[in-house]
């Protein structure tokens, strides 16, 4: 869940790059960008961190 969230928050930025680039109607600032690329960002890491702490766990026992 973690995994998709991050997808789509990162999909929203893309959208936002896509848009000003192309039709110059960025409907987010720089700041927003920033954010918007940091929670992607620590939603993936937090994702991929659990998936590694289910499948160390599995090994374990």
């Amino acid at each position: 869940m973690l995994l998709i969230s991050s997808f789509a928050v990162f999909a929203v930025f893309f959208v936002n790059v896509a848009l000003g680039a192309f039709a110059d109607r960025a409907f987010l600032g720089d700041v927003g960008e920033m954010l918007v690329l940091f929670v992607a960002s620590v939603l993936f890491v937090i994702a991929i961190l659990k998936k590694e702490a289910d499948r160390s766990n599995e090994d374990d026992s």
